[in-house]
């Protein structure tokens, strides 16, 4: 097993090097160049679009609605677990990277929204068919399908052995043990191995209760989206709150950190300082981001095409809020509680980073503390597995005819993933979600380049019309 997470770790470096991190970062900064840094300037429009449907446009489910999907599959373990990985392994400074990412990131969400709303298409139903593909088919032209059908290809990996499974489960087995059966005094044979009992009892609650979700499709996930992710943000959010605002005089420290840490004035774990420190925390601060928020990954605007409304510009207004809230928000407020309790230099791991940060710092009794870490994982990761499972469906449906049978057994094929998850190593987990996302996120950052003039037209035509 150490030799095969060995090997996945190599992958890894090589998917998620300089080339893929230049190639994300250079899109968002040109996108936003060329959108006169749309992001700024409209976010309040954004957040009027977001609580204001637009009843004169066609598709399955609300623009709220859709934006919530999305935020389904994106406001999950990245921005728990995610977070204190990228702080422990790139150092602070991976939280500057995140954020700057995410900065330019919402350009690129942005586009993805409005392409996703002007190149959707309808099936031989009536059922709303939008998303990277369909930009890529349409767009760019018919001979460039091979393009769109390898986003689809390495996108149904993603949901089913990448951010939407593996990585969720996993991460809310991991917290769900670590509250109840820390040491592991009671444990079960599986597979060969010994596993905590608390860890399997979660895991098949967790699939249980997510096949039966799931069995009901799109507007099943949004309507539990729409009430679960808004509920839980505002949760989450109060809790870091809590610990900013009882540690205001150390919050001056914890950002020269971070800074210092970005710019490698300052050494993390093993000495590792300079130009080195630079890349590693660019590299696991940008790979974590968009596991985070997805910007530029390609999978939102499958969420986006679903949207009531008939313009492109308004959807993009509103995907890019998605960004906004799970990196600008929330990530940022996780990390920030990390680096002020120093969880990240206590050698833990993975959520462990997280529950001793927001135990040392909430006040109240650690118990409570680690309890409100692990119902917000686990509610977070839980939406994640929705939202990711109608995700890697619809890639699915682009590379074969859709078909009722096939989408069943998809179903059940992606449950069973999420019943194996707990029992993976953490790293090799994590480490298998960045390859796929790399490879998932190339196509689509060569698709929102190239179609890159027809996102300013249109922004530019619409922003006249409506005289914004």
């Amino acid at each position: 097993m150490a030799a095969i997470d060995a090997i996945i770790k190599q992958i890894d470096d090589i998917v998620w090097g300089v080339p893929l991190i230049v190639l994300i970062l250079a899109c968002g900064i040109m996108l936003t160049i060329r959108l006169r840094f749309v992001q700024i300037r409209k976010l309040g429009k954004s957040f009027k679009y977001m609580l204001h449907d637009d009843d004169s446009g066609h598709g399955d489910v609300s623009s709220f609605a859709a934006l919530c999907t999305a935020l389904s599959a994106t406001v999950g373990t990245g921005n728990i677990v995610g977070v204190a990985t990228a702080v422990s392994t790139g150092g602070a400074g991976a939280l500057l990277w995140m954020e700057v990412a995410a900065l330019f990131g919402m350009a690129t969400k942005y586009a993805e929204g409005l392409l996703a709303i002007k190149y959707r298409t309808k099936d031989q139903n009536g059922n709303i068919l939008g998303g990277p593909f369909y930009y890529i088919e349409n767009g760019m032209g018919k001979k460039w399908k091979w393009l769109a059908k390898i986003f689809a290809f390495f996108g149904v990996f993603v949901g089913l052995m990448g951010i939407g499974t593996f990585t969720q489960i996993n991460g809310i087995t991991s917290a769900v043990k670590n509250y109840f059966d820390p040491e592991s005094l009671n444990t079960v044979s599986i597979f060969g191995s010994e596993y905590s009992i608390s860890v399997v009892i979660a895991g098949i609650i967790i699939t249980v209760l997510a096949a039966l979700v799931l069995i009901g499709g799109l507007k099943s996930i949004s309507s539990v989206a729409q009430v679960v992710v808004p509920a839980m943000i505002i949760t989450y959010v109060g809790c870091c709150l809590t610990v900013l605002l009882t540690h205001i005089p150390e919050i001056p420290a914890a950002v020269v950190e971070i800074v210092e840490s970005a710019f490698g004035l300052r050494p993390i774990a093993g000495g590792i300082a300079g130009i080195s420190i630079v890349i590693l925390s660019a590299q696991r601060g940008i790979a974590r981001g968009i596991f985070s928020n997805e910007a530029g990954l390609g999978s939102a605007p499958i969420a986006a095409s679903a949207a009531k409304t008939k313009e492109p510009v308004r959807q993009g207004l509103v995907s890019m809020i998605g960004t906004f809230i799970d990196t600008i928000i929330v990530c940022t407020m996780t990390g920030l509680v990390i680096v002020i309790e120093g969880s990240h230099t206590k050698g833990l791991q993975g959520v462990d980073i997280t529950i001793d940060a927001f135990t040392s710092g909430l006040p109240l009794p650690p118990r409570v503390s680690a309890f409100i870490v692990m119902v917000c994982l686990a509610v977070f990761a839980f939406t994640t597995i929705l939202g990711w499972n109608y995700y890697s469906e619809r890639c699915l449906s682009y590379l074969i005819k859709p078909h009722k049978y096939v989408t069943i057994s998809y179903r059940w094929i992606y449950i069973a993933a999420v019943f194996i998850g707990p029992y993976l190593t953490v790293e090799a987990v994590w480490n298998i979600a960045d390859i796929f996302n790399g490879l998932m996120a190339l196509p689509n950052i060569v698709a929102l380049v190239a179609l890159s003039g027809v996102v300013q037209r249109e922004t530019k035509d619409y922003l006249q019309r409506t005289g914004d």
